[in-house]
């Protein structure tokens, strides 16, 4: 998304660089089509779009200064053209008051002349302020009607003007209802203003021609003005059509905000998700309303767009919530674990004392067993002992009762020594 809303901020850079007074339509275009894109923006995103959006707003702001400036500069010029062509027409009329007061022959060429001079420069003169071009350019127009109709000489010159503004007006005529089969009635709008302007800057026709010639221009006029009025009362009629559309969607968003919001109290995610699907269908359903008239549509949009931020930051919020609290009770379940495991560490290390000093008794006994034994296994082999020398001392012939003593010597001896191993090993 965040290219396609580059790709438009390119485009006005590159209209731009344009005639700004002729890009108007284009403008209009581009800055729907971003604001459309900036609908579908996610949270993610929106940092990076909002850099977008200051970047097309800094460009719409340079194309309205400039375009300010040239309204501005046009306005002194329309001014300046209005006061060359009063004081044109100051001197037109001096010149027809000096011919209603008489003229010599010869003054009346060099009048003559003068009148054609300052025709030429009215030519030369670009247009005025729409609230004075009717008023001027009919005072040019009786000027001019004025001086040809006290001009009484020359009167073939005269006729030769009539009769070449004839053919230029008849033309004039005939571009106008050509127009009619214009199907792209704006710039056959266009066209016929084009057409009057010509109009307004010839001179009259012959005074029996002037009504027919008029009516002729004004008739194929009135069908062009027609349908103009017609195309752009069926644009208002649409452009009704869509505030009405779009007034009721904003009136379901308002609905579906305050129903999400109460029932998911009771019902949990379930519902923001089944609302999220009914909010984009009315989203989508949005982008394929166009536009609304001029003094309702950015209100409308701005309702509209509230309505989504509010409903998607409820949403946000909610689930942030449920994160929340998802983490607090995983952390309160890992906080319990680590106290079960704990305790069962606690279990063990007391169980494995427990079992160390059950050990250590068991060996302290044995040991205890053992040195006992030893002790008597001592006294045994000290007595068996004392015994052989006794035996030994009383009679030679006692040979079977000292081997006896003496195994049992050798064998107590032998049980001793088991005795000392284990004694050490322990």
């Amino acid at each position: 998304m965040a290219s396609t809303r580059q790709q438009i901020i390119e485009e006005l850079q590159n209209l731009l660089s344009q005639d700004v007074t002729e890009i108007k339509e284009q403008v209009d275009q581009l800055k729907n089509r971003f604001y459309k894109e900036a609908e579908e923006v996610d949270e993610e995103a929106k940092e990076a779009e909002e850099a977008l959006e200051q970047q097309f707003k800094e460009l719409l702001t340079e194309y309205k200064t400039r375009k300010a400036e040239i309204t501005a500069k046009a306005t002194q010029e329309l001014q300046a053209n209005l006061e060359r062509k009063n004081a044109i027409l100051e001197q037109m009329k001096a010149i027809v008051e000096s011919g209603e007061s008489g003229l010599e022959n010869g003054e009346w060429k060099a009048a003559t002349e003068r009148m054609k001079a300052l025709q030429a420069e009215w030519k030369t003169i670009g247009a005025v302020p729409a609230t004075e071009a009717q008023n001027i350019r009919k005072a040019y127009q009786r000027c001019q009607e004025q001086f040809y109709d006290l001009v009484k000489i020359n009167i073939e010159l005269r006729d030769l003007d009539f009769k070449k503004n004839l053919e230029l007006k008849t033309k004039l005529c005939e571009a106008a209802e050509k127009l009619q089969n214009n199907e792209n009635i704006v710039e056959a709008s266009r066209a016929l203003q084009q057409l009057h302007d010509e109009w307004s800057e010839i001179g009259p026709v012959a005074r029996e021609l002037r009504e027919e010639i008029w009516n002729r221009f004004k008739t194929a006029s009135s069908i062009i003005n027609k349908k103009h009025q017609a195309y752009f009362d069926n644009i208002h009629a649409k452009e009704k059509e869509n505030l009405e559309r779009k007034q009721a969607l904003v009136a379901q968003l308002t609905e579906l905000l305050a129903n999400a919001t109460e029932l998911a109290k009771q019902e949990g995610a379930k519902v923001w998700e089944e609302t999220t699907k009914q909010v984009q269908e009315i989203q989508a359903e949005w982008r394929k309303i166009g536009f609304a008239p001029k003094k309702f549509n950015q209100s409308i949009y701005d309702q509209y767009r509230t309505l989504c931020d509010e409903f998607f930051q409820a949403k946000n919020a909610y689930f942030k919530t449920r994160r929340e609290e998802w983490k607090a009770r995983a952390e309160q379940r890992k906080a319990r674990e680590e106290q079960r495991k704990a305790r069962e560490e606690q279990r063990k290390a007391r169980a494995e004392q427990r079992a160390e000093q059950r050990a250590e008794q068991r060996i302290a006994k044995t040991e205890d067993q053992l040195l006992r034994i030893r002790e008597r296994l001592r006294q045994e082999i000290k007595v068996a002992e004392n015994n052989i020398l006794f035996f030994t001392a009383k009679s030679k012939t006692a040979n079977k009762l000292v081997d006896g003593l003496q195994s049992k010597i050798n064998e107590l001896k032998k049980q001793l020594d088991d005795i000392n191993k284990r004694l050490e090993e322990e």
